[in-house]
């Protein structure tokens, strides 16, 4: 069987503060739509692998070891997958459990052990046990109700020198609920107070083995940290409270002093309350007489300007002080941890944490700060996720023996449209490819060169970034593009001599002085306030420290403010939001079509792309939206499919423009995509009525149908890709439900098509395929073929060319 893989896949972060997990061999699986998508952050190649199985938007993932991962999603439903074998990159996680948990949206969950804990937008939060020994299912254990308020972050592990289970619960009430285990059941212990909004996040740091307290960290959107101790208690015992010059400091004493920091005058500004209560738990084991524990605020951490969204405690290495990674919608990632100061008046000492370093983007709340954070290489790394989807990186460059003396640096993470990609288009000659997506965006990806001689994808340029949805690209030139959006204009763009300068030095293209132009280009482009059209900047601003930086990817902070390209025209004439575009293989020639509900409306417009003026009239015909427009290969003809069941074809005439010259309307249902063979022999209509149709001329010079080739779900994309060094062609189809098939003839027969590979959803989609290329340069003995999906995924796959295709191939 002939073996066919995937050189990049690109996918983005959910927008939920729980969508993503790290193992402890530094394996991030974070959820993508409906995906869990799996990334080794120890190897440059970025997601290697999809996980399909849930139906719902995914919103919350835990790796409960290293083999097992649980994931929820927005319809209650939860999650358990196992990995077979025993690499970390294995191609072989299965979906091995499946509980419908809960009838809402399940926002939040945690992992101890074998227990899960899970809470819902139905205001409860559910105790399951995982049963390896009945073939792993999911057994319920306990229900909590929250009384109408809904749960937002739980964290969960044992109470300090016992095996007595803990579970905290952050929602909307603003509190902290503690629950421990009583002998199956957990019973409610206490409520911790203090937050003045909702508990984002929880994370409990495990004791180390010259401590015995347990520590809570919770973060609230009042953009503060909290920090509560948990220790054994007895009557003898000393904590922070104990230490005051008055041994009989009562709780009532402790309740008036608490209110009274409430008890504001009109000239003085709110403050915040700060519990210095001591909770006291009671809990009994199975085989131990009762002990109790106390809870006592600890510590209040200020930094933050708006909510903070995670927490994380760095894994303990042999460090020698604990460190908290906090990530906020401020746009700012802290790394927290404590100092040592000793007092003058008694002698003693105490710590006091604050911030260590601060990472991320200066001015507030750009693009809605960070989602989530990570650890990652034993805490050599720290990861955030932010609201566009896109993965940041900071790396400790240096293993001092204090935090204090680390140094941090940024580097190169994934990135991924944040929601449907619409269309793609390879460069002319196949250097890098070009996508949008309704995240209002345009990316270019391309494949970099490392030093090892392999290669790596990484988003190079974020081109576009629109106040509309942005449907349709086509390159122009390997330096200049069209594009189309959810508006009645086409724009033009052209690349900025740094796009020029970073894909020349990170060996992703070389560019003839006539394409490259470097001293007529302007540096860089910006969008003035209030404005949608990218203008030319001529002097660039260099980050301090990147005057002699080596080449590199930019990072997610840079894409959408750095690499933009300047606008150079626009093309308007329709008066309907834009739908459709199409560019000649010459590239002098671009096709436009927009929504269309009457003929008046339904028809493509033809523009050269010297003096962007109209060629001909508009080409009329259709009565509904144009989906989709080709050009043949020597730009003689105009192919045109509509929702309205037919094609039609227009031929160019000197002096005229195009003309019409035939049209058929044998296809059932709406037609979704067209494509001409290489050579321009036969051209392929694809179609909700599950069949594709091939067409050639016949004798008399009309269009007849070739063969139709019947798949199981409706055809929403297709694409030819010339004869390769076995002289076969290859036509691939993208299905609604995600799938896509390969097809394949002998020469330029224009029948016989023959299934050669299968790409199902667990490896190829699991929505609409909206657009399918074939790379134009191929590697040797290798194929490329680029897919886009309303799953928000990018897939190029890599198909091997072999001297004897007999077999249908299935990949999964």
């Amino acid at each position: 069987m002939t073996r066919t893989w995937t050189s990049y896949i690109s996918s983005s972060t959910n927008r939920h503060p729980h969508a993503a997990d790290i193992s402890t061999a530094s394996l991030v699986a974070f959820a993508s739509s409906s995906l869990i998508s799996l990334w080794d952050a120890r190897s440059d190649r970025g997601v290697f692998q999809t996980l399909a199985g849930h139906e719902g938007l995914v919103t919350c993932v835990r790796f409960c070891t290293d083999e097992l991962l649980a994931t929820a999603d927005d319809k209650g439903v939860l999650r358990c997958w196992r990995r077979r074998g025993s690499q970390v990159c294995c191609l072989h996680w299965q979906s091995t459990a499946k509980a419908a948990a809960h009838v809402q949206a399940i926002s939040c969950l945690c992992v101890y052990h074998e227990y899960l804990a899970t809470g819902a937008s139905d205001g409860t939060v559910k105790i399951w046990e995982i049963a390896f020994d009945t073939g792993m299912c999911l057994h319920e254990l306990q229900l909590l109700s929250l009384h109408g308020k809904y749960p937002l972050t739980l964290a969960m592990t044992a109470l300090p020198q016992s095996k007595v289970g803990i579970l905290a619960v952050g929602g909307t009430d603003r509190n902290i609920q503690v629950w421990t285990r009583s002998g199956e059941l957990y019973v409610r212990s206490a409520v911790l107070s203090g937050h003045e909004d909702w508990v984002r996040s929880l994370a409990f740091q495990d004791p180390t083995t010259s401590e015995n307290f347990l520590t809570l960290a919770s973060g609230s959107q009042d953009a503060t940290i909290r920090l509560w101790k948990i220790e054994a208690f007895t009557r003898h015992n000393k904590s922070s409270v104990d230490t005051q010059p008055s041994d009989a400091l009562s709780d009532a004493l402790l309740d008036e002093f608490e209110a009274s920091l409430g008890d504001l005058t009109d000239a003085e500004e709110g403050g915040r309350q700060i519990s210095l209560k001591r909770h006291i738990l009671t809990v009994k084991s199975e085989h131990a007489s009762p002990s109790q524990y106390s809870i006592t605020f600890d510590a209040l951490l200020i930094g933050h300007e708006a909510g903070v969204t995670a927490l994380s405690w760095r894994p303990d290495t042999q460090r020698t002080s604990p460190t908290l990674l906090s990530t906020s919608t401020d746009s700012s990632l802290i790394l927290w941890s404590p100092t040592a100061i000793r007092s003058t008046s008694s002698g003693e000492s105490t710590s006091i944490w604050i911030s260590r370093q601060r990472f991320g983007d200066v001015g507030g709340q750009r693009l809605g700060g960070f989602v989530g954070g990570l650890w990652a290489h034993n805490g050599d790394e720290a990861l955030a996720w932010g609201w566009s989807g896109g993965w940041r990186r900071w790396r400790c460059t240096s293993n001092p023996e204090r935090s204090t003396d680390e140094v941090w640096g940024e580097v190169t993470a994934i990135t991924g449209h944040s929601g449907p990609v619409k269309s793609l288009d390879w460069s002319p000659t196949g250097e890098y490819l070009i996508s949008v997506g309704v995240d209002q965006t345009t990316r270019i990806h391309g494949p970099i060169r490392a030093s090892d001689g392999t290669s790596f994808w990484r988003e190079l340029s974020r081109p576009q970034v629109h106040g509309y949805d942005v449907l349709g690209v086509a390159f122009l030139g390997p330096l200049k593009f069209v594009s189309i959006a959810d508006e009645k204009v086409a724009r033009v763009f052209e690349a900025p001599r740094g796009f020029v300068k970073l894909a020349e030095e990170l060996g992703v293209a070389v560019f003839t002085e006539d394409e490259a132009r470097r001293h007529n280009r302007p540096v860089a482009a910006s969008v003035p306030p209030l404005g949608l059209s990218n203008k030319a900047v001529n002097e660039a601003v260099v980050p301090v420290g990147e005057v002699n930086a080596l080449p590199r990817p930019p990072f997610e902070g840079e894409l959408a403010a750095a690499t933009l390209w300047p606008e150079i025209e626009k093309i308007f004439g329709h008066g309907y939001e834009s739908m459709s575009l199409a560019v000649s293989k010459s590239r002098r020639l671009i096709a436009t079509a927009c929504k269309a509900s009457t003929a008046e409306h339904a028809v493509v417009r033809i523009y050269d792309t010297v003096k962007w003026q109209p060629v001909g009239e508009p080409l009329s015909g259709h009565t509904l939206t144009v989906t989709r427009i080709a050009f043949s290969p020597d730009d003689r003809l105009v192919l045109s499919v509509s929702r309205d069941r037919s094609w039609r074809l227009f031929e160019v005439q000197e002096n005229v423009g195009y003309v019409p010259i035939a049209a058929d309307k044998s296809h059932g249902r709406i037609i979704w995509d067209c494509a001409w063979a290489a050579e321009g022999d036969i051209f392929a209509t694809a179609s909700r009525d599950k069949t594709v149709k091939t067409w050639q001329r016949g004798a008399d010079s009309e269009w007849i149908s070739a063969e139709v080739l019947k798949t199981k779900d409706a055809a929403t994309a297709v694409d030819f890709s010339p004869l390769d060094a076995q002289d076969r062609r290859h036509l691939a189809i993208g299905l609604e439900t995600g799938a896509v098939l390969v097809y394949s003839n002998v020469g330029t027969t224009t029948s016989n098509w023959r299934l050669d590979h299968t790409f199902d959803t667990h490896a190829a989609h699991v929505g609409h395929v909206h657009r399918l290329s074939w790379r134009p340069s191929q590697q040797e003995g290798v194929k490329e073929l680029a897919s886009c999906s309303e799953d928000g995924k990018l897939i190029v796959f890599c198909i091997p060319l072999t001297s004897s295709q007999n077999e249908n191939n299935t990949a999964s």
